[in-house]
């Protein structure tokens, strides 16, 4: 079973690694359970936009002595012993990242099914809203004026939750 943190000491380890990143990066911003307000937490996800092409968050992590695994779209570490999801984004890509990587997965499962009932479907990976063909050939097209959450909440005409009530 996966361990447990309390809010608290997440939350302080995000904020630190939110300050140390923050040179590297044009935004970076806590997701998932700590944006939640969750008690307990399983680890910390942040979600980012990098500078340029990433040199200069690499240059924060060799400041920091920290060495992440994964790739261009997840960066995998640890803070404070605590397991922590760095999710790249890019300006088109940020407000979807950062709503689905909040969660949580019921919400998203809910935002899906909205999106799917109205022709779109959701794309986990940050793509935003994609408008599915009505013709079923197969083609679709993404909905690109996707800024910030609201956006997309709007698009499926729902009300905008705050993350604690996701």
């Amino acid at each position: 079973m996966a361990k447990l943190f309390d809010l608290e000491r997440a939350e302080i380890a995000a904020r630190y690694l939110i300050k140390e990143l923050q040179s590297g990066t044009n935004v970076i911003a806590i997701a998932g359970s700590i944006r939640r307000r969750k008690a307990l937490v399983h680890d910390i996800d942040l979600v980012a936009i990098p500078l340029g092409s990433g040199g200069l968050l690499a240059q924060c992590f060799q400041r920091m002595r920290i060495s992440p695994k994964g790739g261009a779209k997840i960066l995998k570490l640890q803070c404070m012993g605590i397991p922590v999801d760095l999710y790249i984004a890019t300006p088109q890509t940020w407000a979807t990242l950062l709503l689905i990587r909040t969660g949580s997965k019921e919400h998203n499962i809910r935002l899906c099914r909205r999106a799917r009932s109205k022709g779109m479907t959701l794309k986990a990976n940050g793509e935003g809203l994609v408008v599915n063909d009505p013709d079923g050939k197969g083609e679709s097209y993404p909905l690109t004026d996707i800024r910030k959450e609201q956006d997309i909440f709007k698009l499926l005409d729902l009300p905008y939750r705050e993350p604690w009530e996701r």
